[in-house]
């Protein structure tokens, strides 16, 4: 937008000194070629009047004697004279003869005494380079003073455009009340009025959101505490083993649990960044396949997890979690067969997938299968909608891969390998 005004500005200065100056640069060489040719014209009748004089006193008319007569002041054009005396018509020719296109002027005495004064045509037309050179001269002047606003005037325009835009881009970051500053421009102040209203707005819907979160969690974290404790209190009392394994794993799901209504929480008030370390994936999948075997086996289904040891990730331990839990959770309810969790390292990072042999997503859900409210049949539509947004927290996708068998493909970045020197490694 800078430039451009800018440019606008420029070009219609020259616009306006184009239309003003042609006119006044012409008006320029009339008025001063007309002025010469009026003291021309000047010179040849003083000079017929003197000649008229010397001719009543007698002296005689010689071309060195009406030299004096001829020539003219300082900056005058030089100029042949003509001379014809009466009676007899002779003719006086005095100053340097004039060739090539020519100007001319008469003048006759009361005597009857004729000159001719005859000027160069260029040189008449360079009587107006002065007057020219003044006209082009305040033209580039001008020019160069439209510039010179047109550069403020855009810099005016343009600084609070850009703070303007440095301020949506706090609010689009998460500062809900950004630092906007009067411009002094009507129009630009009232959108940065309505931005801050915006923002506002946002504080304080964001402030409930909080709150509400808060209240959530603490109402959450008081029965999952009661029931971590009866579930210990089972593990130790009793005897048989196979109800103390139940136990155990439905301890780690309350701890899994508990962690992700924390971190859930804390992803309104915290970075990113700051949650996300580096796991090997293959402890997390260990993890899954302990807490869902007993339900596939439940329902006569086979559970295969095929993870290499070597796969490292980067990413929140309970978003992970969350994430595949989700995706085994829904080939348990709307698939068949064997479902497959196995990882393998893919471009840039590591593939995650998750397959069974069941007859997948049908065409009208498939597009929006990660939309919220959206299910086949027997959930709440949430579930996937919510693993991608746990999956893009972590700078990772989930996405549908396939359809028909359904396979799910979770896409995670890896831990940069780290090669050591030869040295050190042989020491």
């Amino acid at each position: 937008m800078h430039e451009r005004f800018r440019l606008a500005t420029v070009a219609a200065v020259l616009a306006a000194v184009t239309l003003l100056g042609i006119p006044l640069l012409f008006f320029a060489v009339q008025v001063t070629q007309r002025a010469a040719l009026t003291a021309l014209q000047y010179r040849t009748s003083r000079t017929a009047g003197l000649i008229d004089e010397a001719l009543d006193v007698g002296l005689d008319v010689t071309p060195s004697a009406v030299g004096q007569y001829v020539e003219g002041g300082p900056g005058d054009l030089p100029a042949q004279a003509i001379i014809t005396l009466p009676p007899d018509d002779r003719v006086v020719r005095v100053g340097p003869r004039i060739t090539g296109a020519t100007r001319s002027v008469f003048a006759v005495s009361p005597e009857g005494v004729k000159v001719e004064l005859i000027v160069s045509w260029w040189a008449l037309q360079g009587t107006s380079l002065p007057a020219v050179g003044l006209v082009l001269l305040t033209s580039a002047v001008a020019i160069a003073a439209g510039a010179w606003v047109a550069n403020r005037q855009a810099n005016r325009l343009a600084e609070p455009l850009v703070y303007l835009a440095a301020g949506a881009q706090q609010l689009g970051a998460g500062r809900v009340r950004p630092t906007l500053e009067s411009s002094g421009i009507e129009e630009i102040d009232l959108v940065a009025e309505e931005l801050s209203r915006s923002a506002d707005r946002m504080a304080r819907r964001l402030a409930a959101e909080r709150e509400f979160a808060a209240d959530a969690s603490h109402q959450l974290r008081t029965p999952l505490t009661a029931l971590s404790i009866r579930l210990e209190e089972i593990e130790v009392m009793t005897d048989q083993e196979d109800v103390r394994e139940e136990a155990r794993i439905s301890l780690e799901q309350i701890e899994r649990l508990t962690a992700t209504i924390s971190e859930l929480l804390g992803r309104t008030s915290r970075d990113p960044a700051e949650t996300i370390e580096a796991l090997q994936l293959s402890e997390i999948t260990s993890q899954q396949e302990d807490e869902w075997m007993p339900a596939f086996a439940a329902e006569q289904r086979e559970l295969k997890v095929d993870v290499p040891s070597e796969l490292w990730v980067l990413a929140t331990p309970g978003a992970l979690s969350q994430v595949i839990a989700t995706l085994l959770e829904n080939s348990l309810k709307h698939g068949g067969g064997t479902t497959r969790l196995c990882a393998r390292q893919a471009s840039g990072g590591v593939a995650v997938e998750v397959s069974d042999d069941g007859p997948g997503v049908s065409d009208d859900i498939a597009p929006h299968v990660f939309e919220r409210h959206v299910t086949s049949g027997g959930g709440t539509g949430l579930g996937l909608a919510l693993a991608r947004d746990l999956a893009a927290h972590d700078s990772g996708r989930l996405e549908l891969s396939q359809r028909r068998p359904a396979v799910f493909t979770l896409f995670l970045r890896s831990v940069p390998a780290v090669r050591l020197p030869s040295e050190i490694v042989s020491v």
